[in-house]
């Protein structure tokens, strides 16, 4: 089961947050088919924010067709953004890894890191910084 968290300090509607970690999950394969997303109660009491801003979340991912309720029961996967293309995750995940080593050895703490990654992005999708 996805275990949800909030950055404050993103600038990124919590509801938004919400969504992007559900459909990288998706996309990771972390959540399948079928698995259960956790009910609006859990997802309030683990990061204290307002029922609305979960259901709304929840409506969205609906309405995008990857989530379905069930009246009485909870919201559950009913489809998946991963690709046949998952195989080739783990090869770029020690890509990564290596990467983030090399930057934590030039000195960069994990702020840096993110500061360079995401610049490197913006700029590699068009992006202003």
């Amino acid at each position: 089961m996805i275990e949800f968290h909030l950055d404050a300090r993103s600038g990124v509607a919590p509801y938004l947050q919400l969504i992007q970690q559900v459909r990288h999950a998706l996309r990771l394969g972390v959540l399948r088919v079928g698995d259960q997303l956790p009910t609006v109660k859990e997802v309030v009491g683990a990061l204290a924010i307002n029922p609305n801003t979960v259901s709304k979340a929840y409506r969205e991912l609906e309405y995008e067709g990857l989530v379905a309720a069930k009246q009485g029961v909870g919201t559950f996967v009913v489809a998946t953004l991963g690709d046949e293309t998952r195989a080739a995750h783990d090869a770029l995940r020690e890509e990564l890894t290596a990467w983030l080593e090399h930057a934590r050895a030039a000195g960069l703490d994990a702020e840096g890191i993110e500061a360079v990654f995401r610049s490197t992005f913006r700029a590699m999708v068009g992006e202003p910084a």
